[in-house]
């Protein structure tokens, strides 16, 4: 079952989230802020690396504005550790102009603004998943 990790501070964004994958059959891992996503993947917000966690998420789907620790700051954490830069990542936001910090981050699969295209997301995440899964 493929694993999704929703960062996102916005209860009813998560909610709506979550509700759609695991329709889609995925699992579903929330983290309300920067920190809490980076500790459930076994990194440490400071720049260190604990143990990893059982298993690793297919893709993350990343805000940007967040308490803590903003996106862009997580995205940054994730691709100084080999065991998350390969992870992909959609950014979802709703400050349009954001996606231009992440224009050249390699890794991003796509940038969506909210309010977003359900059926678009859904279909990006598991094409995604699939590439990543390989023929």
């Amino acid at each position: 079952m493929p694993t999704v990790l929703i960062v996102d501070d916005e209860k009813d964004t998560v909610g709506l989230l979550r509700y759609m994958l695991e329709k889609d059959g995925h699992k579903v891992i929330e983290a309300n802020d920067g920190e809490m996503a980076l500790q459930a993947l076994g990194l440490d917000p400071a720049g260190g690396e604990g143990d990893p966690p059982p298993s690793m998420p297919d893709v993350i789907i990343l805000d940007v504005m967040m308490p803590k620790m903003d996106g862009y700051s997580v995205y940054a954490r994730l691709q100084q550790s080999e065991r998350t830069r390969s992870i992909p990542v959609l950014v979802l936001t709703a400050k349009g102009k954001m996606w231009e910090l992440f224009e050249n981050a390699t890794g991003v699969t796509a940038f969506m603004e909210k309010p977003f295209d359900s059926k678009f997301l859904r279909q990006h995440v598991k094409d995604v998943i699939t590439k990543a899964k390989g023929p």
